[in-house]
């Protein structure tokens, strides 16, 4: 046997690692599909919360003011209105004050605290579905993180075991080509008794 053919027949052997890897690397493909919807929704959610953020951070009345805008009065505002007018109506006119300014008076601040009450209660409302929306928001983007973070978990593992195969691919190679050449050493050195 030549040296070449011995090298050769050192160096023969398939490497299982190696068919090993063809599985791992369709793994990241595989599992993309599940995590993708949620990391684009998260990606998608942090400039609007980060918009949102800035704008209740740098001028929160300017946030107020724009929520107040939508304003209408309610459908009870009118009817709050003619209770609160009938009976001061009716008040001053048992006390013989009808059409007096002090009568007009109580009746502008009655209907003044009518519509504060509406427009507080609006406000509320609005900011409370606004915490709704931002805390919604909030949800998306953690779904997105966390997707974003078990991918990534996922791809580590991949290449962890690719690592760890590869190194144990090389190391099965080394002992066998060993084993390889210490039963060609014993052979040699049996032929050399004969």
């Amino acid at each position: 046997m030549s040296w070449y053919d011995m090298t050769s027949w050192l160096d023969s052997g398939d490497d299982p690692s190696k068919d090993a890897m063809g599985y791992l690397d369709q793994i990241p493909d595989m599992i993309k599909p599940y995590y993708q919807p949620y990391m684009d929704a998260g990606n998608k959610a942090l400039p609007t919360l980060q918009q949102q953020y800035e704008m209740l951070i740098n001028d929160p009345t300017a946030m107020m003011t724009q929520i107040g805008q939508g304003y209408t009065a309610s459908p009870g505002y009118q009817y709050n209105v003619n209770q609160a007018t009938n009976a001061a109506n009716n008040a001053a006119a048992a006390g013989g004050m009808l059409g007096s300014p002090a009568e007009q008076q109580n009746m502008a601040q009655d209907i003044s605290g009518i519509a504060s009450q509406d427009y507080n209660t609006y406000m509320n409302q609005a900011l409370g579905q606004y915490g709704v929306g931002l805390t919604g928001e909030e949800g998306i983007n953690q779904m997105g993180y966390k997707a974003n973070t078990g991918y990534a978990n996922e791809l580590a593992d991949v290449q962890n075991s690719k690592a760890n195969l590869s190194y144990a691919g090389g190391a099965n190679q080394n002992m066998a080509r060993n084993s390889r050449f210490n039963t060609m050493a014993q052979l040699g050195s049996y032929a050399a008794f004969m």
